[in-house]
């Protein structure tokens, strides 16, 4: 028989950024800016498919091959958008086919001088011994630094 457990995990990550609240907000809403940062390595990850459905009750969902083979599905349901303000959306991670884990995630969004403080915050369900968040709080990271190249590169050419 095979071992089930669950290993709950919260992190928060705070990063600021020389943009506006409202141009943050932009790179989750706009589905080409979005593209360019939430994905995987380039040349390490090939998209599969991509659908994005940006509006409260609307659906995300990025799957990808990496270089390995190992296949990653992100599939999102979001809650609540306020604009320039607040997003808070749900997912399930699928690696291999396999449910890894489901998480609550709020991104918060507070001017900050002439940038944006954002606040990121991740409650996560990870299933079977598949992460004790140490690996999705990681990635996040990532993310959110290619999320601050993205808003900030585009308000350098504005």
């Amino acid at each position: 028989m095979t071992r089930r457990s669950v290993t709950h995990a919260t992190f928060a990550i705070e990063r600021v950024y020389r943009a506006a609240p409202e141009r943050v907000f932009a790179a989750w809403a706009d589905p080409d800016a979005k593209t360019r940062w939430f994905s995987g390595d380039d040349g390490e990850w090939m998209e599969e498919i991509r659908d994005f459905d940006f509006r409260a009750g609307g659906r995300e969902r990025v799957k990808g091959r990496w270089r390995s083979g190992k296949v990653t599905d992100f599939q999102a349901c979001y809650h609540d958008i306020v604009p320039g303000n607040r997003i808070v959306y749900s997912y399930d991670m699928y690696v291999d086919g396999v449910h890894f884990s489901v998480s609550l995630t709020t991104v918060e969004l507070e001017p900050d001088g002439a940038g944006t403080r954002l606040t990121f915050t991740e409650q996560g369900v990870f299933f079977d011994g598949s992460d004790d968040g140490s690996i999705r709080e990681q990635g996040s990271r990532i993310l959110l630094d290619r999320l601050g190249r993205e808003v900030e590169a585009a308000t350098v050419e504005a």
